[in-house]
């Protein structure tokens, strides 16, 4: 009798609610097994179109930071912003781990000496593409992925090895995106031996003939608009097909375009060359995550309230961080709270002025310290 009244309950509460509309995407982390990662194989995280069918798959990969103590500090969940981009649109979107980035296994192999008179850019974009290769294997077993459609997308490091993947491309792959693709950028407006990377797109265009969408941003500081003229011209004079799209400054870096905040900016340049390859899946959106109901920094604008808002929609480990005068900084995917936590004070610092200090408000939908 006392389970009857329960379930009664239960029912009464959930009419009184209404109906919960499901989630559009689904969102879950994954392993791809790869003998020289090891046991640990690549880290990864799918995202997807809630209803159960198979779709082509895009894969995600990211770039490589300048300092090498930074990579372990990666996750994939960075990059969730742009793969539910993609999956909205109708893709089954998996963003991977290269060895040596995060928490994949099997040590770093991407070593292509860069700034040394043995540099070999060559032979490191192999390298960078075997990972994305024997992630596009695994993926074309699993239900979720219609494996006769499937379409590599990388930033700066990742570009580049999007790149190498066209020039020896795995079954399925029809289109390709870099944006900032390069390597060897040691600081602002500078790669070493540039005339080696230059060389290295020109080899792969040798084979490549995959479709291409290619997007660098007027003041990008790691490969900026010379050095990707040469690229580009290098590679498609050896018979690559690229697109290039010289977008405009985005920024303080133009590097960072492919990102949440330039999700306005790419999505259509990304949409213009899906319609071009007839790889349209969708005429309408699939719906975002909605975010939960946590309220917002009473100082922050119309706009902050916006960001706030998408902040919370992102996975842990997340911070928020905001000033009196309304300036703020977030960062979501890290590895652990306390490295959230002063990122996005960090962020926020560069956003106001000295003396306007920042201090972190949320930290994974809960107050510092609760």
């Amino acid at each position: 009798m006392r389970r009857r009244w329960i379930l009664r309950v239960v029912v009464l509460v959930l009419a009184a609610v209404g109906p919960v509309r499901a989630q559009d995407l689904v969102e879950s982390e994954l392993r791809i097994p790869m003998k020289e990662a090891g046991k640990k194989g690549l880290e990864a995280v799918m995202v997807r179109p809630n209803d159960g069918a198979a779709h082509p798959l895009a894969l995600l990969n990211h770039g490589a930071p300048r300092e090498s103590d930074a990579r372990p500090g990666m996750t994939p969940w960075g990059l969730l912003p742009q793969a539910r981009e993609f999956a909205r649109r109708g893709w089954t979107a998996v963003i991977v781990m290269r060895r040596g980035y995060g928490d994949s296994g099997g040590g770093y192999s991407e070593e292509g000496y860069a700034c040394t008179p043995r540099v070999n850019y060559y032979d490191s974009g192999r390298e960078s593409a075997q990972d994305l290769r024997t992630a596009i294997a695994y993926l074309s077993t699993r239900p979720e992925v219609d494996a006769s459609r499937i379409m590599s997308v990388g930033v700066s490091a990742g570009g580049f090895a999007t790149v190498a993947l066209t020039a020896d491309p795995p079954p399925g792959l029809v289109a390709a995106i870099s944006f900032a693709g390069g390597r060897g950028s040691r600081k602002p407006d500078e790669v070493c031996n540039p005339e080696n990377l230059v060389l290295a797109f020109h080899e792969f265009g040798r084979s490549s003939r995959v479709p291409m969408l290619w997007v660098y941003a007027e003041n990008d500081h790691f490969f900026g608009p010379s050095i990707a003229a040469q690229l580009y011209q290098a590679f498609t004079a050896a018979g690559g097909k690229a697109e290039f799209i010289r977008a405009a400054a985005y920024r303080k870096d133009g590097h960072g375009l492919f990102s949440l905040g330039g999700t306005a900016i790419w999505t259509p340049m990304v949409e213009g060359f899906l319609a071009q390859q007839n790889l349209t899946l969708r005429t309408s959106l699939l719906a975002l995550p909605a975010a939960p109901d946590v309220a917002a920094p009473s100082q922050l604008s119309n706009y902050g309230v916006a960001e706030f808002r998408t902040f919370l929609t992102m996975p842990a480990h997340k911070a928020f961080a905001v000033s009196p005068g309304g300036h703020y900084g977030y960062v979501f995917g890290r590895r652990t709270e306390k490295e959230a936590s002063k990122l996005a004070e960090e962020h926020c610092k560069e956003n106001t002025e000295k003396k306007d200090p920042c201090s972190v408000v949320l930290v994974d939908e809960r107050k510092p310290g609760n």
